[in-house]
């Protein structure tokens, strides 16, 4: 992930699910808006051999009981040895945010995982207002009302497939 970037936001949540079950829910995004109601649609436009490529996603930003549409499209990266699943945002206004979800196995409970959701970005690229914006507003507001949310509902899904704890 780049480093020095203005905005950062980290979203942390853990679940029981084993690794393996939380990386395939969240790697699998086609399948997010069956799973969170707040994601509008999802589609890949084109696919490379690893799971990734690039993907167009639209979400809403619940004010109320008003949602704000959102949309962004990405190069998404899927790292089977990490393992982990990488944004690099190429379209929508946050263009060159980067995104990395990371799991890693808890100690106690055995089995369980710890999911670090992570955004970093310096902001639209708007003259005087970009950074402003990207701190105050897109960053808080949006990246991360939408990522609790998503990370909240994708451990949800990933606990409901989860056999549960080993006897």
């Amino acid at each position: 992930m780049p480093t020095g970037r203005r905005m950062v936001t980290r979203d942390l949540a853990s679940t029981a699910a084993p690794v393996a079950t939380v990386f395939d829910v969240v790697r699998d995004v086609e399948a997010w808006p069956a799973l969170l109601p707040h994601y509008r649609w999802v589609r890949m436009v084109e696919r490379d051999g690893s799971g990734g490529g690039i993907v167009e996603m639209s979400a809403n930003r619940p004010f109320g009981p008003l949602g704000w549409p959102t949309f962004w499209r990405s190069l998404m990266e899927v790292d089977h040895a990490r393992p982990a699943v990488r944004f690099r945002h190429i379209g929508g206004v946050t263009t060159g945010m980067d995104v990395d979800w990371a799991f890693a196995p808890q100690a106690v409970p055995l089995g369980g995982t710890d999911i670090t959701l992570l955004h970093v970005w310096d902001g639209p690229r708007w003259p005087l207002i970009g950074p402003f914006a990207a701190l105050a507003v897109i960053g808080p507001v949006f990246v991360h009302g939408i990522a609790t949310r998503t990370i909240a509902g994708l451990v949800r899904a990933a606990e409901r497939r989860s056999p549960g704890p080993a006897s």
